[in-house]
């Protein structure tokens, strides 16, 4: 079986250089996807064999030939064009009425939104591996500072780890980039410090940079992403995927932030209790020296 296409550029030009050695029907499927992208990324599997006049199992015959799964997993990738190429929420909501003729009420709303989040926090431990929150606390411990980065929707994510670390009584800077100081905030990175990315596809541009500027630098990283293919994850010395819930082509940010709270207070801890064996040791020296005395 062909490896399925990663993206949706991916799978357009796939689907362009197979689409001869398609069957009429396959072809047919093909054809309206590509032309109604924005169908195939909201509406049910049913509604998008309806308006395509195939049945639902000739969708799934087509993602199966070009390497999928499933339809679903092939439907992501037009779910993440979505998000993507439709930055502006106005559009968003537009392309989903459209899509599926729904006018979701705000109660119908805050329940999806609230069942989609419960149901990747309940996935989120089984997924991180707990080697990797080890040898992120590892880095964090060691570091001086820990510089955090995110950009656009992962600037929330960044912010409230920067919070949190402060709290926790470890150095954080946050790279804001407030007064367009991007590379004067990265130059305060010393080669003592540790530096935490956090980006989610398209993956901003400044996330990358302060990635590859860090990296140049051979300091220590650690990146939350949602893909083992991020653009973020190649040198990293810690990687942790992340998959966010999504509703109607809305992304959430739970997960990412339940991930940095823990990080966050399991190092509070781990410096705790470094403390009282430290203060250990200082009491156990001095009642030696009162002994000898």
């Amino acid at each position: 079986m062909p490896q399925p296409p990663q993206s949706y550029r991916e799978l357009e030009t796939l689907i362009t250089a197979e689409y001869d050695t398609l069957s009429k029907r396959l072809q047919q499927t093909a054809r309206f996807m590509l032309d109604h992208p924005q169908e195939v990324a909201l509406a049910t599997v049913a509604k998008i064999a309806e308006q395509a006049d195939v049945t639902p199992s000739t969708l799934i015959r087509l993602a199966n030939s070009l390497g999928f799964k499933g339809f679903s997993e092939m439907q992501q990738l037009f779910r993440s064009r979505l998000v993507d190429e439709l930055p502006n929420y106005t559009e968003r909501i537009r392309a989903v009425r459209s899509a599926t003729g729904e006018t979701p009420d705000s109660t119908q709303l805050l329940w999806e939104f609230a069942d989609a989040n419960r149901a990747v926090l309940e996935q989120l431990p089984s997924r991180i591996n707990p080697e990797s929150l080890e040898k992120a606390l590892d880095i964090f411990e060691q570091a001086h500072a820990i510089h955090v980065m995110g950009a656009r929707r992962s600037f929330m994510v960044a912010s409230y780890m920067t919070y949190a670390l402060a709290h926790v009584d470890k150095p954080a800077l946050l790279v804001s980039g407030l007064g367009g100081m991007y590379g004067e905030q990265l130059r305060a990175m010393s080669q003592h410090d540790a530096l935490l990315t956090i980006s989610f596809s398209p993956y901003a541009e400044e996330s990358q940079k302060a990635y590859e500027d860090a990296h140049q630098r051979g300091l220590p990283i650690v990146v939350i992403t949602d893909s083992t293919l991020s653009p973020l994850a190649r040198f990293a010395d810690v990687v942790f995927v992340v998959n966010e819930a999504e509703v109607k082509s809305f992304r959430s940010l739970t997960a990412s932030l339940c991930l940095t709270q823990a990080l966050a207070i399991a190092l509070g801890v781990r410096q705790d209790k470094s403390r009282d064996k430290a203060l250990g040791k200082v009491q156990a020296k001095a009642q030696s020296k009162k002994r000898k005395t």
